[in-house]
């Protein structure tokens, strides 16, 4: 309580209390008061067990950020709260993402393009938005390099597919795939064997993240797509950190029934991946 009423007072208007009895917060960071060039908001859910036993669980949200941008900011806050766990830090996040845009706007990085993302930004999209998001054709793997030689690649086989129970609210059904992966190339084939379906291929988003330990540099590989679902892969990512899942692919698809859900997608969203991890 004491931390909610500072970050109150510090941030003013920026500081936006969405639900008091979920304990769930956004504040508006950006990289200077008067004219802001980038901007993003940071989206909170502080569990029961916070500070002591649990991180917040968050969402980052703009429109620029995808990708690797994602999971460089993201890996940085789960770096805070490892360095400082039991403490409060949600002040220590907000201060970590303004420096980070401040960079930015001091950076040659042109400003960023605010075209919307996702069929939440408004309302007003209507039909059309089923047409805007396509599955992902374009080869999701590039740049990996710890694992298996070319030579050894088109003999892997196929990993098992597990498809999880659908969530329905709305007229939105969610449904998670997972398949346990050691190698990139099996990442791409299990995506492959996925789009084949023709019903997962027209799902409006298919987000996906990925986990794999190279024991020779004891590091992870990992990635994330948001498919359109802006801050999704990433969410998604974030949640196989904190439940230390590793050599798997988490698939989930998201078939749009016409209502917006607002924040409760995100919430079915990690609720399936959670429910199939856990199967």
């Amino acid at each position: 309580i004491d931390e909610i009423e500072a970050l109150s007072s510090i941030y003013g208007e920026d500081w936006c209390v969405v639900d008091e009895d979920e304990k769930i917060y956004c504040i508006k960071i950006s990289d200077c008061l008067d004219q802001p060039k980038w901007t993003l908001c940071l989206q909170v859910i502080l569990p029961p067990g916070y500070p002591t036993a649990e991180p917040p669980i968050y969402q980052l949200n703009a429109p620029w950020l995808r990708g690797q941008d994602y999971v460089q900011l993201a890996n940085s806050l789960e770096e805070i709260y490892l360095q400082n766990l039991g403490e409060s830090i949600l002040y220590l996040w907000v201060e970590k993402i303004r420096e980070v845009l401040i960079e930015k706007a001091q950076s040659s990085e042109p400003e960023p393009d605010v075209k919307k993302t996702t069929e939440e930004a408004d309302e007003d999209d209507g039909d059309d938005f089923l047409l805007e998001y396509q599955p992902i054709q374009e080869d999701p793997i590039q740049m990996l390099n710890c694992l298996t030689p070319e030579s050894q690649e088109g003999d892997e086989e196929l990993p098992p597919i597990h498809h999880g129970t659908p969530i329905t609210d709305r007229r939105s059904t969610f449904q998670a795939h997972l398949a346990p992966v050691v190698t990139p190339r099996q990442v791409k084939r299990v995506l492959e064997k996925l789009y084949e379906n023709k019903k997962i291929a027209s799902a409006t988003h298919n987000i996906y993240a990925y986990r794999i330990f190279c024991e020779d540099k004891q590091t992870f590989l990992q990635d994330c797509e948001d498919d359109g679902e802006t801050a999704a892969g990433g969410r998604l990512l974030h949640l196989m950190q904190i439940l230390n899942a590793h050599n798997v692919l988490v698939v989930v698809s998201r078939w749009y029934g016409g209502i917006l859900l607002g924040p409760d997608r995100f919430k079915h969203i990690n609720n399936c991946a959670r429910n199939v991890l856990v199967e």
